[in-house]
């Protein structure tokens, strides 16, 4: 009998109210969307507001520009992280569905265009305002882990965004329809937890990483250091998971089961490994930038 975890009987909505005819509801992906952004703000503000962790004792910026910027930030994490999801997963369906671009509610976001999306936000503001880029990218790296931690648990309580199947101890039996259904495999079917795997690396260990290298190796007084250890850990981290997450089904075929979105001879790369190719180059080049002497 193959081992598996039954799926934690957790509902995606935390609470439901009718109000005046309409129903309104506040889901898991929601709140992590909030609390993640608030803790990166907090992490963000306290940085700038720690002399000591400054070359010469002078932040980047101040908490008001951080506060100021973080509204920047989420305009460009909802927009660029729906248009990226059209344009990198979706593009053909969305070509003859257009008023279903916008339609958020729906589900459908990517992380590489939210990033995008908050790199153009970052980067007018700091234009505006004469901010050194660096350091502000330093600064706005700093505050993402606590989102991608929360975020990936939201996934997870969803049910998507699953792995792909295993027969490790630790395979989780997710509840929906298309998750339980496995090519040659008769009954349920375990998956890896992908989501769980990416929480732990992209959001607890590249976290902590970032905090340790703030608060104990004096990072930002290299500008450009702690952006590109950002860019350069999350590349890592996704590209080494998408070996076991599921892809996304429009790239699966059957002379394609492995979903991926480039290959020659049977090996190739997903889209996920191929938009984390770029984020490892220039994490890469921003560290050897930082520390070169």
């Amino acid at each position: 009998m193959r081992a598996l975890i039954p799926f934690p009987d957790i509902a995606p909505e935390i609470f439901s109210i009718s109000l005046f005819g309409f129903e309104l509801a506040l889901r898991w992906y929601a709140l992590a969307y909030i609390v993640g952004i608030v803790i990166g703000w907090r992490l963000a503000v306290q940085a700038v507001r720690t002399a000591r962790l400054w070359r010469e004792g002078t932040p980047t910026m101040t908490p008001g520009q951080i506060e100021d910027l973080l509204t920047w930030v989420i305009i460009g994490v909802i927009l660029g992280g729906r248009l990226g999801y059209v344009a990198f997963y979706q593009t053909s369906y969305y070509l003859a569905n257009p008023s279903q671009i916008l339609a958020v509610w729906q589900g459908g976001m990517s992380f590489h265009g939210g990033l995008i999306g908050v790199i153009l936000a970052g980067l007018i503001y700091t234009w505006r305002h004469s901010i050194p880029r660096l350091g502000a990218a330093d600064i706005m790296a700093l505050g993402v882990p606590p989102g991608l931690l929360l975020g990936r648990l939201a996934n997870f309580i969803n049910a998507e965004l699953w792995g792909r199947p295993t027969t490790l101890p630790w395979g989780v039996a997710f509840p929906t329809e298309a998750a339980q259904s496995c090519p040659g495999i008769e009954g349920l079917c375990a998956r890896h937890p992908s989501q769980l795997y990416e929480a732990g690396l992209e959001g607890l260990l590249l976290g902590a990483v970032l905090i340790w290298l703030v608060w104990r190796c004096d990072a930002l007084k290299r500008p450009g250091l702690v952006a590109g250890t950002f860019f350069a850990g999350y590349g890592l981290s996704r590209f080494l998971v998408e070996f076991v997450r599921q892809p996304d089904a429009q790239f699966v075929s059957d002379g394609n089961p492995l979903g991926l979105a480039w290959q020659i001879g049977g090996w190739g790369l997903t889209m996920g490994q191929i938009l984390c190719l770029p984020m490892i180059v220039v994490g890469a080049w921003l560290i050897r930038r930082a520390t070169r002497p």
